[in-house]
C-alpha cells in the first residue's frame, strides 16, 4: 500500500525581535518564494500571508517531509532570497522557533479566510496576543517569557 496523508498544518513564525519590516509592497515576491519551496518538496500550499513582523502558512506537508525540517529550510532559503534580493533592508533573521498547528480537513477553508485576512485581523491584535490565542485554542502549554 502507498502511504496517504491529510493534514492540514497551519504554520506561524516571525520576524527576529518581531521587527515590523516585512513591507506589504515586497511580501508577495517572499511568498511566491517560499511556495517555490514547498513545491519543489512536494507540499501543498493552501495559503501564505503575513503583515509586517510575521508569516502565516496554511499547507499539507508530503508525508516524506518532517515538519521541523520544512520550517528550517523554509527559514533559512528565505532568509538568503530576502538578503539577496534586499527585498527587505532592515531584515536579519527569522525568530528562533515556530509555532505549528493542525487542523481538521472540514475547517480548511475557515483556516484559509483566517490566514487571507491577517491584515484585518491584526488591526486589533498583535502577534503576541494572537500566538497566546492560538496556543491556547490548541491546548499548548508555554511559557510567556519566550514570546518576546
Amino acid at each position: 500500500m502507498r502511504t496517504y496523508t491529510q493534514i492540514l498544518y497551519h504554520i506561524v513564525f516571525g520576524t527576529k525581535y518581531r521587527e515590523a519590516i516585512l513591507v506589504k509592497e515586497n511580501r508577495q515576491e517572499l511568498f511566491n518564494y517560499i511556495w517555490g519551496i514547498l513545491k519543489k518538496k512536494k507540499c501543498h500550499l493552501y495559503r501564505i500571508n503575513g503583515v509586517e513582523d510575521h508569516l502565516h502558512i496554511a499547507l499539507h506537508i508530503h508525508p516524506s517531509v518532517a515538519l521541523a525540517s520544512l520550517v528550517k529550510d523554509i527559514k533559512l532559503a528565505s532568509s538568503d532570497f530576502i538578503k539577496e534580493k534586499n527585498l527587505f533592508p532592515k531584515f536579519d533573521s527569522w525568530q528562533d522557533g515556530y509555532g505549528a498547528f493542525t487542523h481538521s480537513y472540514r475547517d480548511k477553508d475557515t483556516l484559509i479566510e483566517y490566514v487571507k485576512n491577517q491584515e484585518e485581523h491584526h488591526r486589533t491584535k498583535t502577534y503576541r496576543e494572537e500566538l497566546i490565542e492560538l496556543f491556547r485554542e490548541h491546548g499548548i502549554e508555554f511559557d510567556e517569557k519566550y514570546l518576546d
